[in-house]
């Protein structure tokens, strides 16, 4: 999988822009706030329909702009196709595949599969769950269509309950419908807690092979995957998981509606990372903590690969240089396959990479050098 062609209109600081890539590495150069990320952000768009450092699309569109447009041309699955998103100022973002309106948001992503590696990603283990959980989201809803629309149908009924829980001291009887919503959200939380065990299990091994090549065997990366206190086995059948999910909503019944929150479902899951036994988050060295989110986002990649046999496209945001040479030596050498964009204000870091393209950024115009 790779893009051919990228094209910005008033995007950021781009009025407008297009961009010829290597199937290789492309590397873009430039001092801070020139518009590098913007480029990498546009390509998170097409791919998770989110921007990864606002959740308002809006923000995307230049100032002074109506709207703001963003497509790719790219070549996945043995064909050419393209992918295109319209952020208007006003209303609802529209996506496009092969030129044909989709209807919704889960049906666009994953059409251009890409991975990102930030510098905040290296403080992923830690961040909230919030981030763990959007880590483990983001890669399940590119490689699981229907994870994609679970989650969707799961937000939209979470968003509901809550409005109910936070509203019925004003008006008691929206509580008659509560255990409606409770019930289809445990359906629902069923499969998407299937899906983040399976797919953190076979994630982990993968993870765990690249950390002992990166720290040494004598520090063994493992995990807990921590869902609803509720369900004793996580692969268990859907429909068995969302029963005892049922149970304990359930049981938290007056308690959510004391506190005016959802207390119970996959919403609140967390994945806790361990070296040698101990929690990552509470004890890891911050060696150690960088170790185990590159270990991550590797084995991300390599489970993209195994699912579509493709790789991805690496999104490598300013990350070398947050990284020590051992680290950023290791990053580059499990880079020679597949399609990778590169953010960097010293492109001499990158001077073991050959082939591909660089281009100069500055004030919103990229020039290829």
């Amino acid at each position: 999988m790779n893009i051919q062609t990228l094209y910005l209109r008033d995007f950021r600081n781009y009025e407008t822009a297009q961009l010829a890539l290597s199937p290789g590495v492309n590397v873009f150069c430039g001092e801070n706030a020139q518009g590098k990320t913007n480029i990498l952000e546009a390509v998170g768009l097409l791919s998770t329909t989110r921007l990864f450092r606002s959740g308002q699309k809006r923000d995307a569109v230049r100032f002074g702009a109506q709207q703001a447009e963003v497509r790719a041309a790219f070549f996945a699955e043995k064909r050419d196709r393209t992918v295109r998103a319209v952020i208007p100022q006003a209303g609802r973002a529209q996506f496009f595949v092969n030129e044909v309106k989709q209807k919704r948001l889960s049906d666009v992503t994953g059409v251009l599969r890409t991975v990102l590696f930030c510098p905040e990603d290296l403080l992923l283990i830690r961040e909230g769950a919030a981030a763990r959980r959007r880590f483990m989201d983001i890669a399940l809803c590119q490689l699981r269509p229907n994870y994609a629309r679970y989650l969707s149908e799961y937000g939209k009924l979470h968003e509901n309950k809550l409005r109910i829980l936070k509203d019925a001291e004003e008006k008691p009887s929206l509580l008659d419908a509560l255990d409606d919503f409770s019930f289809r959200m445990s359906a629902i939380g069923g499969h998407i807690v299937r899906y983040r065990a399976y797919y953190l299990r076979a994630l982990m091994e993968k993870a765990q092979g690249i950390h002992a090549s990166l720290s040494g065997k004598n520090e063994q990366l493992s995990y807990c995957y921590h869902t609803v206190s509720a369900v004793p086995d996580p692969f268990a059948s859907a429909k068995e998981i969302g029963m005892q999910i049922w149970e304990h909503m359930c049981a938290h019944r007056a308690a959510e509606i004391a506190s005016r929150s959802c207390l119970s479902g996959p919403h609140k899951d967390d994945l806790e990372l361990l070296i040698g036994g101990r929690s990552a988050k509470s004890f890891g060295s911050q060696g150690q903590v960088r170790t185990c989110a590159l270990s991550l986002k590797l084995a991300e990649r390599d489970m993209f690969y195994d699912s579509t046999k493709e790789y991805p496209i690496l999104l490598l945001d300013d990350v070398l240089s947050e990284l020590d040479a051992k680290r950023q030596d290791f990053v580059l050498n499990r880079i020679e396959n597949g399609q990778v964009l590169i953010t960097c204000c010293e492109p001499e870091k990158l001077a073991q990479v050959q082939g591909g393209r660089m281009f100069l950024v500055s004030q919103g115009t990229v020039q290829q050098v």
